[in-house]
């Protein structure tokens, strides 16, 4: 073959170079480019303001915060704001708290929707059918409508004011359960039936064969209750009333009082109590994106 029948054939396989999708379908350029602007903007309209938090509790007390454009760079960096945070409210004290009730409440629904998910997937028993529809019914009331209900019953089993009273409302979600219940129906019936045939039993199915088969959207239901029980702050405020019990989000909030015009104090107190979440996320994030497909919702 000469130099020119090279060039040749090779000026067609430039020409099929072209954008797919990961079905094989071609992206237009125009597409391309929409979907890019579109994600930078999302991107910017998330991650901008916890930038700007984090910029604003490295400035000193000399830089302006409120410039127009605002200023992502400190000038002089400075942590004299985090050590403010410390001395102003026991800050380390109401993070180990939440810590703990954090952790409980990853642990109670990790074990607590895996077992009911499982039960609502796999097992064959009377009212199966409403005991789905009864969790999917609680998603759809909301909190408040519930909160009186929930400091009742604390009180009534001597629970205000602990930190388990925090904890076991929330200790096993409707939505985490039905998670689990998704990504369990997406197993093949035929790997447990082959593991009944060999004599294994439920317990065995379940520890063995199914909960393996769905660490993402453990990881998940982690990420979800972990979240959730460190964020919270309306349902520790209410059930909380000794100091020394406050979480971490119920503890900052004496930040905007007592300092309402340091918005530095209030920045660095934002960044503390975010960055367990950041550094959970980034840890599970591979589990996560894996469980979300495990746990999809089935058509």
């Amino acid at each position: 073959m000469t130099v020119t029948e090279e060039r040749v054939q090779a000026v067609p396989r430039a020409k099929d170079a072209r954008v797919t999708d990961e079905h094989g379908r071609r992206i237009r350029i125009g597409e391309l480019l929409w979907r890019y602007t579109l994600l930078l903007l999302v991107l910017a309209l998330t991650v901008g303001p916890f930038l700007w938090q984090l910029s604003t509790s490295l400035k000193g007390p000399t830089e302006d915060i409120f410039s127009s454009p605002p200023s992502f760079l400190p000038e002089h960096p400075t942590l004299h704001n985090y050590q403010r945070v410390a001395d102003t409210i026991p800050v380390w004290d109401y993070a180990l708290n939440s810590l703990k009730v954090a952790s409980a409440s990853v642990v109670t629904n990790c074990v607590g929707s895996a077992l009911a998910g499982y039960a609502l997937a796999r097992l064959r028993y009377r009212g199966r059918r409403i005991a789905t529809l009864v969790f999917i019914l609680a998603m759809l009331v909301p909190v408040e409508g519930i909160i009186i209900a929930q400091f009742t019953t604390m009180r009534e089993l001597g629970l205000n004011n602990t930190l388990i009273g925090v904890v076991l409302p929330g200790s096993v979600g409707a939505m985490n359960v039905l998670l689990m219940r998704n990504a369990f129906l997406n197993l093949p019936y035929e790997i447990e039936e082959a593991a009944y045939v060999d004599g294994a039993d439920v317990w065995q199915r379940f520890l063995r064969i199914a909960l393996p088969s769905v660490k993402g959207t453990v990881a998940v239901v982690a990420i979800f209750a972990f979240m959730g029980a460190w964020d919270d702050f309306l349902w520790p405020l209410i059930v909380l009333s000794d100091p020394s019990r406050f979480t971490l989000t119920i503890g900052l909030n004496y930040l905007h009082g007592t300092f309402a015009n340091d918005e530095r104090l209030v920045a660095a107190g934002t960044v503390i109590a975010v960055a367990p979440l950041i550094a959970l996320f980034a840890c599970l994030q591979r589990y996560f994106f894996r469980g979300v497909g495990e746990g999809a919702v089935k058509g």
